[in-house]
């Protein structure tokens, strides 16, 4: 690149742009840069280098480009530098203990991991690094089965295909909490020039620190796995044919492994999307949680195979879908709520069906806050404990590890997004365990002539109709966003929330701000759970029962609201119940959220 001259007329502009022009040796980057110099493109400049990617969702996920506050190889150095210098520091036997780190099939995954343990090797930290694409979940198994001190996993998960994301996990095999984030982003302020040798991958490829755990973790994996199936030889004469998609991802060759190993006949795969393809052609968003948009060719391969339940995993398989169909010939796409029920159920019975089984009441299941309360009502009849945590699996990953370390059984885990720990090997959501358990439970059903729809309807007879109403709104404008929750915190004066919704016809009985730390209904109206100011997310309890809350993603830029409104196992009219949460949730969105008056877009059909 020749010499470039740079005054944008802000001398800490033109610092940043000097300073990346130095650092970055990726000639694309460099290229995007150089033209916005030269085009004046001043705003652009001042958002991509005065702003850096903080750490949300257990690490950093945004849209791959030039610039601080994007996805690229500098990015990926200064933050692999900064948890390379925080790890050894708080940790004095990492280096011996090593890092596991993984990539799945994204634009420029391969290259990121790689960036990432020239990093560690430079502070003489060993690297378990995968030699291809991996499931997410491999990286915490990982970091519990070596007994690493931490784990990387290089993916965007679901998100578009311009994207990519760095996630680190802990030594406890579970994604990484306060202190450890914010301990991690001090030091990855502190190390922001490249070292030497940062972009040296030849040397990532011939050092002897650096070894390949995927044969052995692999056999470990599926190994476990087939050891927790219940009834093996059932599995083989399952009457179910199965269609599993890996939607572009990662998760094909190990789905393969696993009906082999957990004793399936093979499943009828969805061709067009059997194979990675970081530009995931066939679907607009590669997010099975999309529902039947995500699902059509899965729906047809289905049909041409007579198959009548499809295991749809996101792209790093660490989450799960499910549809099955119905005798009217339509398909059915479980939610993530319903999915837990079943799964909650299921691994509830498979509890019991051990030898001694676990005493009810050192039994776990968990569920984050804004996910069905489906599992504390079939706790409450069942004898064993449910416990809430703040949204992310980051939260439910360590309240489960720090349960196992007292002794504990924990059964189940899971949020409303499709996400399932269903095993403790993992302390992460598992897509391809989570896959197995559906199949070994659909299997079961099977042979006593009984759906998983079937099997739902009663869980919800035994325990209670929990209806829920969810959905989400996408914003790009943070301003707006802050305008309206301030609005909801400062509704008829300062700090006042909205007293109820369509008239006074719902009644606000309790509010609770996780974002600022009050809640109505503790005797010092401060929260239980956890508070972060980094997001916003506001729950509503109303008279009626209905528990609403809304809150922004960490990952995406979305505004959610999640609703549930519980029925007793005696009350018989589901359909009332809908109708007047739908109804609530129209009044909410109508009067707080005001999707025209702020622009808002509705999420896609």
């Amino acid at each position: 690149m020749g010499e470039l001259t740079v005054n944008t007329g802000n001398p800490e502009l033109d610092e940043k742009v000097k300073e990346w022009l130095k650092w970055d040796k990726n000639e694309k980057t460099l290229s995007e840069l150089q033209h916005l110099v030269e085009a004046s493109q001043i705003t652009s400049l001042e958002k991509l280098l005065l702003n850096r990617l903080l750490f949300g969702t257990a690490g950093l996920r945004g849209r791959m480009g030039t610039g601080y506050a994007q996805m690229n190889d500098l990015v990926i150095i200064q933050t692999s530098q900064g948890l390379a210098k925080y790890l050894v520091s708080v940790n004095p036997e990492a280096k011996q203990q090593g890092v596991v780190i993984g990539h799945d099939s994204r634009h420029n995954s391969h290259r990121f991991a790689r960036l990432a343990a020239a990093a560690f090797l430079s502070v003489g930290v060993r690297v378990y690094l995968f030699g291809r694409i991996v499931p997410t979940p491999f990286v915490p198994y990982t970091v519990l089965q070596l007994r690493a001190a931490a784990g990387v996993m290089v993916t965007a998960s679901h998100n578009p295909k311009d994207d990519n994301g760095y996630k680190v996990y802990w030594g406890n095999g579970a994604q990484i909490i306060s202190p450890h984030d914010k301990g991690i982003q001090k030091s990855i302020e502190e190390q922001l020039e490249p070292w030497n040798g940062a972009w040296d991958l030849e040397h990532v490829a011939s050092d002897i620190q650096v070894s390949d755990p995927l044969e052995d973790i692999s056999q470990r994996y599926f190994s476990q796995l087939a050891a927790s199936m219940l009834d093996p030889a059932a599995n083989q004469a399952s009457p179910l044919t199965f269609t599993v998609t890996a939607m572009h991802g990662v998760s094909h060759s190990y789905m393969v492994q696993a009906f082999q190993c957990c004793n399936f006949k093979p499943f009828v795969p969805v061709k067009e999307q059997m194979d990675p393809d970081p530009d995931f052609p066939t679907v607009k968003f590669p997010n099975p949680e999309e529902g039947k948009s995500a699902l059509d060719l899965s729906f047809k391969a289905a049909d041409a195979a007579n198959s009548t339940v499809i295991l749809a995993n996101d792209p790093d398989a660490d989450r799960l879908a499910v549809a099955e169909k119905q005798p009217s010939g339509q398909w059915k796409v479980f939610t993530g709520n319903e999915e837990g029920a079943i799964l909650g159920w299921w691994l509830w019975h498979c509890s019991r069906q051990r030898t001694p089984p676990p005493p009810p009441s050192q039994c776990y299941m968990i569920a984050s806050t804004v996910s069905s309360k489906i599992l504390r009502a079939i706790a409450q009849k069942e004898g064993f404990n449910f416990i809430e945590t703040l949204t992310g699996f980051k939260w439910m990953g360590n309240v489960a590890h720090n349960l196992l370390q007292e002794g504990k059984t924990v059964l189940f885990a899971f949020e409303e997004a499709i996400g399932f720990m269903s095993s403790s090997e993992v302390l992460d959501k598992d897509g391809v365990t989570a896959a197995m358990r559906l199949a070994e439970m659909a299997t079961y059903l099977a042979k006593q002539n009984k759906t998983l729809t079937e099997k739902l309807h009663d869980i919800y007879k035994t325990y209670g109709y929990h209806v829920c109403n969810n959905s989400y709104y996408i914003c790009h404008d943070q301003a707006v966003i802050s305008s309206m929750f301030e609005r909801m915190r400062n509704f008829s004066g300062p700090n006042t929330y909205p007293k109820s919704v369509s008239d006074g016809k719902f009644e606000v009985a309790n509010v609770r701000d996780l974002t600022t730390g009050y809640d109505s209904s503790q005797p010092d109206q401060c929260a239980v759970l956890p508070v972060s100011r980094s997001c916003q997310m506001i729950t509503f309890t109303f008279t009626n029962g209905c528990v609403l809350t809304l809150r922004t993603s960490g990952t995406e830029p979305k505004i959610k609201y999640y609703s549930e409104m519980c029925a007793s196992p005696d009350q018989k009219d589901w359909g009332a119940l809908e109708a007047e949460l739908g109804q609530l949730v129209e009044c909410v969105v109508h009067e707080l959220l005001q999707p025209q008056k702020n622009g808002l877009i509705p999420r896609p059909l």
